[in-house]
């Protein structure tokens, strides 16, 4: 029977608020433990009455990881071998203040922690309840494999929750504010949900649990998990235009309501995403988790799935084609002891479902110092990635008999402008060179020989005629000009044919319909120019336009001569009109505060079943806000918004509109969050 007597320990006080601003996790908790590995955390025990006096008693710690405790760990009050959990006690009167300390290496997730008091023999005489905390991965310790010596980096890759995520084309980038949110209620419970549910964890959380020690080995399980392809993965994907079962990918704000549906609704997809949903999705879960990460574009983005590294690029005579204007991933930082030296720092992740790796549907983790050296046999996944940076865009005429005959494109180049948020604020900062060297050097030719991929042959001798597509600025619901220009700079007259198609097409070059074309029989004099106009009416484009408001004019010029076929191609994304956010009174914590959002309907059309979504990390969750009633052409519509702010500091609201005729409409607010008690309030204060 157990030994009966005056309870000792009369409680364990685990000092959130101040260990977790020591080990930058504030802004997740204050209510439970979230600390970092490789960094002490201090614990409050408290005596009943006085301190329990040693060699007749002893204090030890107890760790438990995992549903099943498969790991455990027993550490005692003495200094321990490197890479062992220990403590160290300061004691007074009543209380002992314990330091705990954990390796480096040791792995993530919810411990539960258990304070013994044994007997000089070693029985245990007390054993306090148990008392859980978060161990994540930490890039402010030297020891930790995802440590960034760069403090001010970590304010962006860890701890912003907001961020932009660029979209477009190379020559016309735009900028989707992002909220990541990884601090927000929860997430960090739904990012262990998650590996909790890969195929692997299922499989065997004992081998699972020990390997999470691992950053490389959790953010390939993470990338594998985004997606939903293949496991309970998180993000459904979809390409076709047709959402109305789910959410259309163009709708979301931030990832936080994303993984909340996932978590809710019990591990079920969540409909739709494309791939910037999945890149900032997995951004989110990555630095909550504590692994620095960024997203990360790559404008006119190769996929070469027979990784011969040249992507042919095939043309009907519709002149349909099949180039991707971009490509989003994410980029997390990591040393790689997996593999030989000289690939630590930024390594590629792409969640977007594409290539199976291993069978999965999963790309990465792998260094973008592999990529820019053309070592095309580092793990994971080089290859593709590789080719996703450098392929070669070999242009083809498929004709109606299925022959085809080859045409030199004009701006056949892969993998340019690649862009990620800067540092030091809302401003893009092109990061191409940290994967290719420039176009045409010595370096990028031995980088070719290196992968096995030849370098791009110049053109065998320049053509009589150039060819060349501009076009006035582009506004959503309106007409405009579209001018082809036909140079001759040859001595003679020369006859062509032209052809200039417009399509509507989605930001991976599916094709939603044909706009307009325009055929034409040309003699181009000898050194002159010949423009040729393409007017483009609302009423041919408007009706299937794709929710990414992309028009992709080709134009195709055939001569006689050598090198008889021209392609020129130019993606036109159209001016959208921006949300106005006006924010009433002062935003303090736990205070009501209103919002006005408003814009005007821009097109010559009705809208109709109008919805407005709002969040923003530290001020909402998500909220919808119906339109009243239908909008008319040029009809100013406002709508109401209320919510109480949740944490201090500079939050920034997200607002998205979308409706039958109009998606996609977006804006954002930046607003100062005051701690409540900054106002004292006075008795004349009625609000």
């Amino acid at each position: 029977t157990e030994h009966l007597h005056r309870s000792i320990f009369q409680g364990v006080d685990l000092q959130c608020q101040m260990n977790n601003h020591a080990h930058h996790t504030e802004e997740m908790d204050t209510e439970q433990l979230v600390v970092r590995r490789g960094q002490p955390f201090s614990l409050l025990l408290q005596w009943t009455n006085g301190p329990p006096q040693p060699p007749d008693h002893q204090l030890a710690l107890v760790l438990h990881l995992g549903k099943k405790d498969e790991v455990v760990v027993r550490m005692s009050g003495s200094r321990a071998a490197h890479g062992k959990w220990w403590f160290s006690e300061q004691a007074a009167r009543n209380e002992v203040l314990l330091h705990v300390h954990s390796p480096a290496d040791t792995p993530v997730g919810l411990y539960r922690l258990t304070a013994l008091l044994l007997s000089a023999k070693g029985h245990i005489i007390e054993k306090t309840t148990s008392y859980s905390f978060y161990l994540l991965y930490n890039p402010w310790c030297a020891e930790d494999s995802v440590y960034m010596p760069d403090k001010e980096l970590l304010q962006e890759y860890i701890l912003n929750e907001n961020g932009v995520l660029y979209q477009g084309s190379w020559d016309q980038i735009t900028a989707l504010p992002w909220n990541f949110g990884q601090f927000e209620k929860g997430v960090v419970d739904i990012c262990f949900e998650m590996l909790d549910n890969s195929p692997a964890a299922l499989k065997s959380s004992q081998t699972d649990i020990t390997k999470r020690a691992d950053p490389v080995y959790v953010s390939r399980t993470i990338t594998a998990m985004v997606n939903a392809n293949d496991d309970r993965g998180v993000v459904s994907g979809r390409w076709d235009g047709e959402y109305s079962d789910g959410v259309p990918p163009t709708r979301w704000t931030g990832s936080v309501p994303i993984l909340r549906r996932w978590s809710e609704g019990g591990a079920k997809r969540v409909r739709y995403g494309q791939c910037w949903v999945f890149s900032a999705v997995a951004c989110t879960i990555l630095r909550c988790l504590g692994i620095p990460t960024r997203c990360v574009t790559n404008y006119s983005s190769a996929h070469d799935t027979d990784g011969n590294i040249s992507v042919d690029y095939l043309f009907n005579e519709q002149l349909q084609s099949i180039s991707e204007n971009f490509h989003c991933w994410v980029e997390s930082w990591m040393s790689r002891e997996d593999l030989p030296k000289g690939y630590d720092g930024w390594q590629v992740l792409d969640p977007t479902p594409q290539e199976r790796s291993d069978g999965v549907f999963c790309c990465g983790p792998c260094p973008v110092r592999a990529v820019k050296a053309g070592e095309v046999a580092i793990k994971y996944d080089a290859p593709f990635v590789f080719s996703e940076v450098n392929a070669d865009l070999v242009c083809w005429i498929v004709h109606p008999d299925g022959k085809r005959t080859r045409a030199s494109l004009n701006s056949g180049t892969v993998g340019r402008n690649i862009s990620t948020k800067s540092v030091h604020g809302e401003y893009r900062e092109d990061i191409t060179a940290e994967y290719k060297y420039p176009e045409g050097s010595m370096k990028e030719r031995e980088v070719y020989a290196k992968a096995g991929k030849q370098a791009a042959k110049q053109n065998e001798r320049p053509g009589q005629l150039k060819l060349s597509i501009k076009h006035a600025q582009a506004v959503h619901g309106t007409d405009f000009d579209v001018i082809v220009e036909v140079l001759n700079v040859s001595a003679e007259d020369t006859l062509a044919h032209l052809t200039v198609i417009s399509n509507a097409v989605t930001y991976n070059s599916l094709h939603r319909g044909e706009c307009q074309r325009k055929t034409a029989e040309l003699t181009v004099p000898a050194q002159k120019a010949h423009k040729e106009v393409l007017r483009l009416l609302y009423d041919n484009y408007g009706a299937c336009i794709s929710e990414h408001h992309l028009i992709r004019v080709t134009a195709l010029l055939q001569t006689s001569g050598p090198l008889n076929s021209i392609l020129q191609e130019v993606n036109i994304p159209l001016k959208m009109p921006k949300l106005h956010i006006k924010v009433t009174g002062e935003a303090v914590v736990s205070r009501k505060l209103t919002v006005i959002i408003s814009f005007t309907n821009p097109l010559p059309v009705t809208l109709r079943r109008g919805v407005f979504t709002v969040e923003g990390a530290g001020l909402t969750e998500e909220q919808e806000i119906q339109a009243p009633g239908d909008i008319r052409p040029s009809q100013y519509v406002a709508v109401k918004c209320s919510f109480k702010p949740i944490r201090a500091g500079l939050r920034k609201l997200l607002v998205d509109f979308d409706s039958d005729r109009l998606r996609d409409v977006k804006g954002e607010a930046a607003i100062t969050v005051q701690e409540k008690n900054v106002f004292p309030r006075t008795p004349f204060d009625l609000t």
